[in-house]
C-alpha cells in the first residue's frame, strides 16, 4: 500500500478517535462541519470575512456549533439569545479566557485581558481600583480628554486643509489619554519617546517600562513585575488601537455620508456652539450624535468574534455538555447585524438607535464592547473619548473627501480578528 495512503488512514483514524473522545468521553459537543485531519475546519473558513462564514455555519448547524481550528474543538455561539444565555445568564461559567496563541506567547497568561482564574480576578479588581484612583469616571479624567481633544485639533490645523492620512494623529490622541492615566503626563506628538511608544503599539509588542515597583519575589502575589508589565501593555494596546481605529473608521463613514455629518454639526452648533469645549454632559442633549456614534460602533463591528472565552467548569448548555477549559467563540457580528433588531443592518443608519420622535433609543443587542464578566474594562473611557474627540473635530472642521462620497468604499480591508478600515486621505477645513 502506498505510504501516503497509509499516512492518511492513520491520521483519519486518530481524528475519528479524537472526535469520539470529545463527543462521548467528556461530554456531548454541539454539531458542526466534519473536520479534516490536522487542519480541522480551517479551509472552510473565509479568513477575510469570518462573520459570513460563521453565519453560514449557523444556518446549517444552529446557533451553537463546533469548529475544529486545527486539532482542537471550539464551540461557537451565534446570535443574541445564545450569547446572552452564555455571557450574561451563565456569566461565571463562561468567564474564562480561551486560547489565544499570540497573547499566550507574549503575555504568558499575565495581564488583565488574557489571564485566567485568580490572577485575572485580582488583576481586574486592582486595575479598576487604580484607574478610578487615577480619575476614571471622574471629572478630572474628562478634563484630560478635553485637553487632548484641543491638542488634537491643533495638530489637525497644522495640516493646513491639505489632504492627509489621519491614522497617525488619531492614534496619538487616545494613546496620550492612557499616558496621562498611567504616567500622569501627556506627550507632544513630536516627542521621540512618544513616537517610539506609538511604534511599539503598532507592532503589538509588550510595553517594557512601568512606573510601579511591586513584589517580584513573592510568588503568592498576583502583583509581580511581569504581571504589572503585561497589564500596562494591555491597557495601552486595548486603550489605543481600538479607539483610534474606531475614530478613523468613523471619519470615513462621515465622509461617505455627508448628510449625517451635517446633522451632527447642526446639533453641535445648537447644543454646544463654536466656542465652548464639548463635555460628556452634552451627550444627553444630543440624541442624534449619540445615535451616530452607536451606529459607527455597530456598523464597523470592530472585533467580530470578540476575544475567545472558555468555560470554567464542565457545564450543560442547552442540550450539550461542554467540558471545562473548552474555548468559546462569540459571534458579536451576529448580534450587531441581527435583522430582527436592526431594520437594515448592512446599511449605515443612525436611525437604528432613534425612536419615531428622534430620541436616542438603547438596544440590548448593542454588544460592541462584548458582554458579561469579560466586557471591555475601558468601555466607559472609550465611549467618553469617541464622543469628545469626534464632536470636537466636527465643531472645528468641515471634512472634505478627495473623491465623490458615492465612490468611497467602507469595506474593511481585514475582517478576521479585527475589522480595519481601508487607508484614505481627507482634508480638515477650519470653520
Amino acid at each position: 500500500m502506498d505510504l501516503v495512503v497509509v499516512l492518511v488512514l492513520c491520521l483519519s483514524s486518530l481524528l475519528l478517535f479524537s472526535l469520539w473522545k470529545q463527543s462521548y468521553g467528556k461530554g456531548k459537543l454541539p454539531p458542526g462541519p466534519t473536520p479534516l485531519p490536522i487542519i480541522g475546519n480551517i479551509l472552510q473558513l473565509d479568513m477575510k470575512d469570518i462573520s459570513n462564514s460563521m453565519s453560514n455555519f449557523a444556518k446549517t448547524y444552529g446557533p451553537v456549533f463546533t469548529l475544529y481550528l486545527g486539532m482542537k474543538p471550539t464551540v461557537v455561539l451565534h446570535g443574541y439569545e445564545a450569547i446572552k444565555e452564555a455571557l450574561i445568564d451563565q456569566g461565571e461559567e463562561f468567564s474564562g479566557r480561551g486560547h489565544f496563541a499570540v497573547a499566550e506567547r507574549t503575555n504568558k497568561e499575565f495581564g488583565v485581558v488574557f489571564s485566567n482564574g485568580k490572577i485575572w480576578k485580582e488583576t481586574r479588581r486592582f486595575s479598576l481600583m487604580t484607574l478610578r484612583n487615577f480619575g476614571m469616571g471622574k471629572r478630572s479624567l474628562e478634563n484630560r480628554v478635553q485637553e487632548e481633544a484641543r491638542c488634537l485639533v491643533e495638530e489637525l490645523r497644522k495640516t493646513k486643509a491639505l489632504p492627509c492620512d489621519p491614522t497617525f494623529i488619531l492614534a496619538c490622541a487616545p494613546c496620550n489619554v492612557i499616558c496621562s492615566i498611567i504616567f500622569q503626563n501627556r506627550f507632544e506628538y513630536t516627542d521621540q519617546h512618544f513616537l517610539n511608544l506609538i511604534g511599539i503599539l503598532n507592532e503589538n509588542t509588550e510595553i517594557l517600562s512601568t512606573p510601579w515597583m511591586q513584589e517580584k519575589h513573592n510568588q503568592q502575589s498576583e502583583f509581580i513585575t511581569e504581571n504589572l508589565l503585561a497589564t500596562i501593555a494591555d491597557l495601552f494596546g486595548a486603550g489605543t488601537e481600538t479607539t483610534s481605529t474606531t475614530l478613523r473608521y468613523g471619519l470615513l463613514l462621515l465622509l461617505k455620508h455627508p448628510e449625517v455629518t451635517a446633522k451632527v454639526q447642526e446639533e453641535i452648533d445648537r447644543v454646544i456652539g463654536r466656542h465652548r469645549s464639548p463635555c460628556v454632559q452634552d451627550r444627553g442633549s444630543m440624541p442624534y450624535t449619540n445615535a451616530v456614534i452607536h451606529e459607527i460602533l455597530r456598523y464597523i463591528d470592530l472585533i467580530p468574534l470578540s476575544l475567545p472565552h472558555a468555560v470554567t467548569r464542565d457545564i450543560k448548555f442547552r442540550d450539550y455538555i461542554i467540558p471545562k477549559g473548552m474555548t468559546i467563540l462569540t459571534s458579536l457580528s451576529s448580534v450587531l447585524y441581527d435583522k430582527k433588531e436592526f431594520s437594515n443592518p448592512e446599511m449605515f443608519d443612525p436611525g437604528h438607535f432613534l425612536d419615531a420622535s428622534g430620541n436616542f433609543m438603547k438596544s440590548d443587542y448593542f454588544m460592541a464592547f462584548s458582554a458579561g464578566k469579560r466586557i471591555c474594562l475601558g468601555e466607559g473611557l472609550a465611549r467618553m473619548e469617541i464622543f469628545l474627540f469626534l464632536t470636537t473635530i466636527l465643531q472645528k472642521f468641515t471634512l472634505k473627501s478627495l473623491v465623490d462620497p458615492k465612490h468611497i468604499d467602507t469595506t474593511p480591508v481585514v475582517n478576521g480578528f479585527a475589522s480595519l478600515p481601508p487607508l484614505y486621505q481627507l482634508c480638515f477645513i477650519p470653520v
